[in-house]
């Protein structure tokens, strides 16, 4: 998100959340290292999944209903889609309060993996970051995102 012009879309602090979410949900070794080792400042599965929903209700509809405010354009959009649906179907089979070990166990968790990271690479790709640098902390996130 450092390279990411701010302005560049209406609605690009939901994206930096989204963004955010989907990083932290698509990387096994932050996971394993940060929210696996209870390292403070990054939340926690549920914490990512709130991003991911919280303002865009992406839990109730599609992405697509964002395209050009958030979302770039439909395959953004339905990278998007696949990946929230991955993570909150294992979200509502485990519940909000599980141990993070609970997530990383579950036998659909690489496939929700998979598909965060795809979302994740395109969306970085596109607005000029690395995607395969270490997700910043939710600090590093409100910092950014009270910026204009």
């Amino acid at each position: 998100m450092g390279g990411m012009p701010l302005n560049d879309m209406p609605w690009w602090r939901w994206r930096s959340n989204v963004r955010s979410a989907l990083h932290m949900l698509s990387d096994p070794v932050f996971q394993e290292d940060t929210w696996l080792a209870g390292v403070e400042g990054f939340g926690d599965v549920t914490d990512a999944v709130y991003r991911l929903v919280e303002d865009t209700w992406l839990d109730s509809w599609s992405a697509e209903k964002y395209v050009g405010t958030i979302f770039r354009d439909s395959q953004e959009a339905a990278l998007v889609d696949v990946a929230v649906l991955r993570v909150l179907r294992i979200l509502h089979q485990i519940g909000p309060d599980a141990p993070v070990s609970a997530y990383l166990d579950h036998h659909g968790w690489p496939e929700a993996v998979r598909a965060a990271r795809e979302a994740h690479v395109r969306l970085a790709t596109a607005d000029g970051d690395d995607p395969d640098a270490r997700p910043r902390s939710l600090e590093v996130l409100r910092i950014l995102t009270r910026a204009v």
